[in-house]
Parts: structure tokens; C-alpha cells; sequence
């Protein structure tokens, strides 16, 4: 049984047409690389698979349940989002905004107990930023909030995982620290899915690739999807294909 599946999804906003018969499955242990040119529809995709948009046709199952037919709370211990955009307006602390993960878990008053502040402080350690904790979320970096924001999810403790752009503002080292913890979580059983513009690091770490051109999905190896014919067709840009002495693929535009 597939962790998550989108089945025939189809999806117009604004009368456009960004999804036409769309369909992809996650299984568990697997992360899976989402890419496509900008305005393909790549966050629309998310946005359906969460269930914060509803599809016009077609059906999203997480775990096999219809996703629509799941209570949201019961929807938020079962699947976690890093949004591109997770900026907040309010001062709160790093280690209370990490504890927010904790929500589809609480009892009914809602309050934390010490293995809900233990869950949150263990994510905060696995990214590294457990000195961040008692800071404002105002005071980081774009990059230091992406950060927390990864950590947020990772307390949820999600089986399903979607991450949207989740190395935007990030140097070099969060990169592949954050793709490393991707491909981590996947191998302790997860079902991942994270969009990336960065073709090379995405075919380093992940198990697939999830081409989205046209509102159609065409998922497959690596190698198999960043031929110089599909990302020619896929992005419209000519790139050379190589690989370094470990065998890992390098996407180089030409």
C-alpha cells in the first residue's frame, strides 16, 4: 500500500489548467524528488496532496484512506508540510514554535507533556540548531528559520513528509545536511516528497525523480528522468549529463 497516492488529480486556478490527470505514489522508506520548470504547478501539487486545496477531479489517499473523507487533525499526524513560505509575524521563541509540531497530539487540553518538549528539543538536536531555542524566530536568518521549520515537522512525527523548496536560503552545508535528514527519515520508514530546482543534488539523494510538465506527472530513476531530452522538454534548456568518480549524476545547462 502506498504511503501517499495521487490518483488522476486534476486542478484549474484562475481557469487555468495546472493539473490535468496527475498522478503519483509514495511508498514508505522512499524519498521522491518533485521537479518542473517554475509555474508547472509543483506547490499546487503539494497544496492537493495536504489537503489544503481540494482537486477538481481525481482522488488523494494517505495510506489508503481518502484524504478528504480524514479528519484535518487526524490528516496532520499522518502528513507534515515545510511551506515555502513559513514566515511568521509573532515573537515566538524558536523551541515554542518546534513545539507547535507537537498539536495533532495533544489531548483535549491541549497541553504539552515532558515527552512532547523531549520529541521537539530531539529535533532541534537533529538539525543542529538546538542553541536557537530560546532565540525569536524574528531574530534568524532566512536560512535559520528554514531550518526551524524542518525542525517543526520533524516533531510531528509525520509518516508522509512533504517538503516544498526545503533548501531555499540555505548555504551549502544546511543543503545537504537538510536532503541528508530527508533521505534519513526515509530509510527509518517514511514516505517523503521534497521540490528542489536543484537537479544534481535532488538525483544525488532521492530514490525517484516526479518530472510535473503540462499537469502530468512522469516519475522514474534519476537517470532516467534527467535525460537531455525530458529536461528539454521539461524546463526547455539543453544540458549535458555527468558523473563524478562516485558515480553521482551532475546536471551541467549548457
Amino acid at each position: 500500500m502506498s504511503a501517499l497516492a495521487l490518483e488522476g488529480v486534476e486542478l484549474a486556478l484562475g481557469g487555468r489548467a495546472v493539473l490535468r490527470g496527475a498522478s503519483l505514489a509514495l511508498a514508505p522508506g522512499e524519498l521522491v524528488g518533485l521537479v518542473g520548470r517554475n509555474g508547472a504547478g509543483k506547490t499546487s501539487l503539494l497544496r492537493v496532496a495536504s489537503g489544503v486545496v481540494r482537486p477538481d477531479r481525481g482522488v488523494v489517499r494517505l495510506g489508503g484512506d481518502a484524504l478528504d473523507g480524514l479528519p484535518r487533525r487526524e490528516v496532520a499526524r499522518r502528513l507534515a508540510v515545510v511551506a515555502q513560505d513559513s514566515a511568521t509575524s509573532f515573537a515566538f521563541s524558536v523551541g515554542e514554535v518546534v513545539l507547535m509540531g507537537r498539536s495533532p497530539h495533544l489531548g483535549l487540553l491541549g497541553f504539552e507533556s515532558a515527552r512532547d518538549r523531549s520529541i521537539a528539543d530531539a529535533a532541534l538536536a537533529r538539525l543542529g540548531i538546538a542553541e536557537l531555542g530560546p532565540r525569536s524566530v524574528l531574530e534568524l536568518s532566512g536560512g535559520e528559520r528554514q531550518l526551524v521549520m524542518v525542525a517543526r515537522a520533524l516533531a510531528q512525527e509525520a509518516s508522509v513528509l512533504l517538503l516544498d523548496e526545503p533548501t531555499a536560503h540555505l548555504d551549502l552545508a544546511h543543503q545537504l545536511q537538510v536532503l541528508g535528514l530527508a533521505r534519513a527519515l526515509a530509510r527509518e520508514g517514511r514516505a517523503v516528497l521534497a521540490v528542489s530546482h536543484d537537479l544534481s543534488l535532488l538525483a544525488r539523494f532521492c530514490d525517484r525523480l516526479a518530472l510535473l510538465a503540462e499537469g502530468r506527472v512522469e516519475a522514474g530513476p534519476a537517470a532516467a528522468l534527467l535525460s537531455p531530452e525530458r529536461v528539454r522538454a521539461g524546463f526547455g534548456v539543453d544540458i549535458e549529463l555527468l558523473r563524478t568518480p562516485a558515480g553521482e549524476l551532475l546536471v551541467i545547462p549548457r
